[in-house]
């Protein structure tokens, strides 16, 4: 269901001076409330209409995250250290995994800063319709909020595991070269890829509870997928192409070369792992938004 603003007919010169006074308050547009059509659409509009709505998710899932923990926010730096230490320990001291001429910890920190991201991203959005029922059942508001909230909160904890990934960045020297004001867009694309996929399967989620549990058991694997302990230029180069149909594949690769100066990936790829992206949020717009008026009964 949509709602439009539209100007209401205008009363003619003379009718005007005779209105009395409480016609004359009346407002000058009225709404208009129409069903949804036939053919999903993002309502950009209605979105900006609810922009305080999402900022209040936001700050709402920020709040409950850390609440009555000890360090709080210390959270979203330690996490991605202590993944790092433990590939850095495995695959780059042991199993000497390749990472494109880069010192190992930064080569790692930095792939598990942006792959934790999508992580947390897909995760949260995933579950937002499920844990927001009584919104959900009872409130109009554009349900894609929920999901959208979801993928924008973890980037506040991107942002701060960035002084982290600043500090290893200059105990090994590894500055980044000019190609670091294209770092991001590559938390774009994750972020593009974590919401067409949180679209899918949130609205899958409202139906078919098994999805909560096999988000997980996949996201255990993925990492593996993406290139997140090893580089892809070590790899023939068949998988890479067949990596790459995998949109944080490329998302990772550009990431560590834009902020660590590291192997340029290969544009062709790039531009499969952007394509597979951009077509995962189209659909997922549309799945999701065909789905909509269902989930209240559904739920």
């Amino acid at each position: 269901m949509t709602e439009t603003q539209v100007k209401g007919p205008q009363a003619p010169d003379r009718q005007a001076r005779r209105n009395n006074a409480s016609a004359s308050a009346r407002s000058a547009h009225v709404t208009v409330i129409r069903p949804a059509t036939n053919w999903p659409r993002l309502d950009l509009g209605e979105l900006w209409r609810f922009k305080e709505l999402l900022a209040i998710f936001i700050w709402r899932d920020l709040k409950v995250r850390y609440k009555q923990t000890v360090i709080g926010g210390v959270w979203a730096i330690f996490q991605p250290v202590f993944t790092a230490l433990v590939y850095t320990l495995i695959f780059g001291k042991f199993a000497k995994f390749p990472s494109g001429n880069l010192p190992y910890p930064v080569f790692a920190f930095s792939g598990v800063l942006a792959w934790q991201y999508f992580n947390a991203s897909l995760n949260v959005a995933s579950g937002s319709l499920l844990g927001n029922v009584p919104l959900v059942t009872r409130v109009y508001f554009p349900r894609l909020l929920l999901p959208i909230a979801g993928v924008l909160t973890p980037l506040i904890d991107l942002m701060l595991a960035l002084v982290v990934l600043v500090a290893l960045i200059a105990w090994f020297h590894t500055w980044p070269g000019p190609a670091v004001v294209l770092a991001p867009f590559f938390i774009l694309l994750a972020l593009v890829t974590a919401l067409g996929s949180s679209l899918i399967l949130s609205a899958l989620n409202v139906r078919y509870r098994d999805v909560q549990y096999v988000i997980p058991v996949f996201m255990q694997v993925l990492p593996f997928l993406s290139g997140v302990p090893y580089s892809l230029d070590g790899a023939p180069a068949k998988w890479q192409w067949l990596l790459s149909l995998n949109p944080i594949t490329g998302v990772i690769a550009g990431w560590r070369w834009t902020v660590l100066d590291g192997p340029q990936p290969v544009p062709g790829q790039l531009a499969v792992s952007a394509g597979v992206a951009l077509t995962l949020f189209v659909i997922g717009v549309a799945y999701f938004r065909r789905s909509e008026p269902r989930f209240a009964d559904t739920i």
